[in-house]
């Protein structure tokens, strides 16, 4: 009888040493814009009125997102323009849930990606 997930192969779990580091970076920078994305309340059809909008837990978030992609983005090769790309709309649905915007360049991970308008 055989344990194999049928999905998931014959072993499931793999040695973190087995995981090619771009694959990482990529994993952890698409759980923290799914993250950030649930505390803009993005998930519910109105995000202004979302249980789980929380601004300054995704201010955090994306921060941490745009350090994570502006320290490896030289490795990130295909990956780098889709995950830029999503961390600007990120940065722009903040912008546009605040109450009282940011100045250009004081947004959540602006200090590394700029000014986001």
């Amino acid at each position: 009888m055989s344990t194999s997930h049928p999905i998931e192969g014959p072993d499931p779990v793999r040695a973190l040493s087995d995981v090619p580091s771009i694959e990482v970076i990529s994993r952890a920078a698409v759980m923290l814009m799914s993250a950030a994305a649930e505390k803009l309340g993005l998930a519910d059809p109105d995000p202004t009125e979302s249980d789980r909008l929380d601004l300054d837990e995704a201010r955090r978030l994306i921060t941490a997102l745009a350090g994570l992609i502006t320290a490896s983005v030289e490795y990130l090769g295909v990956h780098a323009a889709p995950l830029r790309d999503g961390l600007q709309a990120l940065q722009k649905a903040f912008r546009e849930a605040s109450v009282v915007p940011d100045e250009p360049g004081q947004g959540p991970g602006e200090k590394y990606t700029g000014p986001v308008y």
